[in-house]
């Protein structure tokens, strides 16, 4: 595909932010900005045109938000009616420009995926599936996921999109001045998720400024074999006579976004608070520099959502008593469904030094994917440490993989 092969050869600007642009234009406090797609699509044609002549190669759907949870046939518009008219007037602007790429934006659903919040995995990952079959339909050039705070839906709209899709898809998350996700995951165990899911380009975006930022991109570098994006917003924000402003004015954001490009970024744009000029400006700055693809990391690691475990010179201990060979309180743990004497395993294994856990749930008598599955999901809500599914039954071990954040 022609953005695949274009990302090795030249440093790639995204565009910048949406809502603020909207706002001024009059969206209203409340008002979802995906509506506009029907409301006022010669607003969505302008925002999009202004970015593409600012330089930009890859727009944004107006569809951060689009999903059936927000668009159903109980609301005012279905998600088929938001999504469409999203697609078309970003690839109307691109027609009238003559250049450029069109990303399906997709951001969270809003609700923490079990065992932390109520929403299922494969349910989160169907709610992807469906926007992104109207985005492939209507002719969308890659699939953007962006603003990613939980690894575990991260994993489902990745999951989403390469089961539905042969289109670059492009993944970055949300982290706080730590270095964490809402969810605990850091810069390693975010690369190995999306390295072990093959994301064409992964980074971070939103949540900070650009100077903010540049500790988190080196964390990022340092382990990533992926081409690296990053998308910040314009600077902190902070709120003046009712309205939010931020603190990083066109050329400030544009000569950090120059150094971040020289500390190895291969595609840099904007999130919330920049504005085409700020974006411009950027782009006058990065366009000639040289792109700097990044080096093969040798690295073996195993990871879990917030943290990962490398497989080098240091011995790795890996807790087996979540297995019923030889275990007979173990088998009736699992004959019994008690899954608090198996959840108290892990966490003895966890407080006595496991750097990875082994989970065999096999008995002939049980339904061992389903037991299985069950006990992913619940052991991810008492420990960080990576899982080793261990099993000779290729359903158990699917539905087992599925649901962890482990990478190898």
């Amino acid at each position: 595909m022609r953005l695949r092969d274009e990302m090795k050869h030249r440093i790639l600007f995204c565009d910048g932010g949406m809502g603020s642009l909207l706002q001024a234009q009059g969206l209203g406090a409340g008002e979802l900005p995906e509506t506009w797609n029907i409301k006022r699509p010669e607003v969505l044609l302008e925002v999009h045109r202004s970015y593409l002549q600012a330089g930009c190669d890859i727009i944004n759907t107006n569809t951060f938000g689009a999903n059936r949870l927000k668009f159903n046939s109980q609301t005012e518009y279905s998600l088929e009616e938001i999504v469409v008219p999203a697609v078309r007037n970003a690839r109307a602007a691109v027609e009238v420009e003559g250049h450029g790429y069109v990303a399906l934006d997709l951001g969270p659903t809003g609700k923490l995926l079990q065992p932390l919040g109520d929403l299922a995995f494969e349910d989160a990952v169907d709610i992807y599936r469906e926007v992104i079959g109207i985005g492939v339909r209507e002719g969308v050039d890659l699939i953007l996921i962006e603003t990613m705070s939980d690894s575990l839906e991260l994993k489902a709209a990745v999951l989403a999109a390469k089961e539905n899709s042969e289109l670059p898809v492009f993944a970055t998350v949300i982290f706080d001045e730590k270095g964490r996700l809402l969810t605990g995951g850091d810069a390693a165990s975010v690369v190995a998720l999306l390295e072990g899911l093959k994301v064409d380009a992964l980074g971070i975006n939103c949540g900070l400024g650009p100077v903010q930022m540049k500790p988190i991109l080196k964390d990022i570098l340092a382990v990533s074999s992926t081409p690296v994006i990053v998308n910040p917003n314009a600077g902190l924000p902070r709120s003046e006579n009712g309205k939010t402003v931020y603190d990083i004015g066109v050329d400030e954001f544009a000569a950090e976004m120059a150094d971040i490009v020289d500390m190895g970024a291969c595609i840099v744009g904007g999130c919330c608070g920049t504005t085409p000029e700020h974006l411009e400006t950027m782009i006058g700055l990065c366009r000639e520099k040289p792109l700097k693809l990044p080096e093969k990391k040798e690295r073996t690691v195993v990871s879990s959502y917030s943290q990962t475990v490398v497989i080098g010179d240091d011995p790795v201990i890996i807790g087996e008593r979540i297995n019923p060979t030889g275990k007979s309180k173990f088998k009736q743990a699992l004959r019994d469904h008690d899954l608090e004497y198996i959840l108290k395993e892990a966490v003895t294994q966890q407080d006595n030094g496991a750097h990875i856990l082994d989970v065999n749930v096999g008995l002939p008598e049980i339904d061992e994917p389903s037991m299985m599955e069950e006990v992913v999901r619940e052991l991810q809500a008492v420990t960080d440490l990576p899982l080793q599914i261990d099993t000779s039954d290729t359903c158990a071990m699917e539905r087992a993989l599925r649901l962890t954040t482990e990478s190898p």
